[in-house]
């Protein structure tokens, strides 16, 4: 797509040089901006391992909830292997560590595209999203512990690069018939029909 190589250019020529952290209070950064994201989805595994517990037998509620966080770590994934992992590479000397984040992202996307073939009820379903769960968290964990802290060492501009994220975040949820956003976290989602062909 021509809109994601420009995409990546632009990321990379503006905010690979290392300039420093704005201090403005009004303005989020990207670290900030991924932590929502992460909490986000997180609460919804949540939501889910209730809905287990519960023996709640609503497949549709069910079906929406995996849709939703599928579609939503589908799009964290993408924003960070374009305008994040990039610009770190470049700032800081740890290949190990982001070469092992990509592949954490692609067996996620591998579970992701197993569980957009299933419906609520398929044998393993369940178990796959509780996995696909387990292996999130854990990526956020080293994500936000080391890979986060680098980051903030390397003095990237991180309130420039959220502005870049959060303008891509835009056309990736409009690209697969998202929402603007859905910020109420105790809102339910709004069924789409849109949803399952694009989550991969």
């Amino acid at each position: 797509m021509p809109r994601n190589a420009a995409s990546k250019t632009s990321a990379k020529s503006s905010s690979a040089k290392a300039a420093p952290k704005t201090t403005s209070k009004g303005a989020q950064d990207l670290l900030e901006l991924l932590k929502e994201d992460h909490k986000k989805v997180i609460k919804m595994f949540d939501q889910f391992e209730k809905m287990k517990e519960k023996e709640d037998d609503d497949q549709e509620a069910k079906q929406l909830l995996v849709e939703t966080a599928c579609a939503e770590l589908t799009i964290h994934a993408q924003l960070e292997e374009e305008l994040f992992y990039p610009v770190l590479r470049e700032a800081i000397d740890d290949e190990d560590m982001l070469d092992e984040a990509e592949v954490e992202h692609n067996t996620a996307k591998q579970l992701i595209t197993e569980l957009a073939a299933m419906q609520p009820g398929d044998e393993l379903y369940d178990a796959k999203f509780t996995v696909l769960g387990e292996y999130v968290k854990h990526h956020v964990q080293e994500e936000e512990k080391e890979m986060f802290q680098k980051a903030k060492k390397a003095k990237l501009d991180l309130v420039a690069m959220a502005e870049q994220v959060m303008e891509r975040k835009m056309e990736l949820r409009e690209e697969l018939g998202l929402d603007a956003e859905e910020e109420d976290e105790d809102a339910e989602p709004a069924p789409k029909k849109t949803s399952r062909k694009n989550v991969h």
